[in-house]
């Protein structure tokens, strides 16, 4: 009887150690075509030019919707995938570019821009109100020099001339 016992235990540990663990069918997410056309659409086609990918007509454009579908469906995050494709085929593929490189001069020089074009309205309308707008004269000047010196000036001219 004992031997039974010792070969029943030594065959349950024989079957413990070689067994692999039963799991139930693992069940794929299904992605929906929403999910993979909110990443498809900021990317770019890197064949079509200025074609957004969720909308490209092209098979490879349809391949690379089903990657995207497939890239989420592993789990990737939004920005994974996007990285992914801008290292496959560049940075021109991304409908927002990256801050890096000359590429912040895309966010830097419009508001620049703007702001010049505030000042410079400012400043046209402030030197225009100025030379429209007469300065403000001593009440006690005259306006006009006196008459003895004008009529000296006339007859300087006058004897000039002959």
């Amino acid at each position: 009887m004992r031997g039974k016992n010792l070969l029943i235990i030594s065959m349950a540990i024989v079957f413990f150690c070689f067994a692999t663990p039963v799991r139930a069918q693992e069940i794929t997410p299904t992605v929906s075509d929403d999910e993979v056309n909110r990443v498809a659409q900021e990317l770019y086609c890197p064949v079509c030019e200025n074609t957004p990918l969720d909308v490209c007509p092209t098979k490879a454009c349809a391949q690379w919707r089903e990657l995207i579908r497939e890239k989420i469906a592993l789990g990737w995050s939004e920005q994974q995938i996007k990285r992914f494709f801008a290292e496959q085929y560049g940075g021109q593929v991304l409908a927002v570019p990256p801050l890096q490189g000359l590429n912040w001069i895309v966010y830097v020089l419009p508001p620049l821009v703007v702001i010049g074009g505030i000042y410079l309205a400012v400043t046209i309308v402030k030197r225009s109100r100025k030379s429209v707008i007469p300065e403000k004269k001593d009440p006690f000047q005259s306006p006009l020099p006196a008459p003895e010196t004008v009529m000296k000036q006339i007859e300087k001219d006058l004897h000039k001339e002959e």
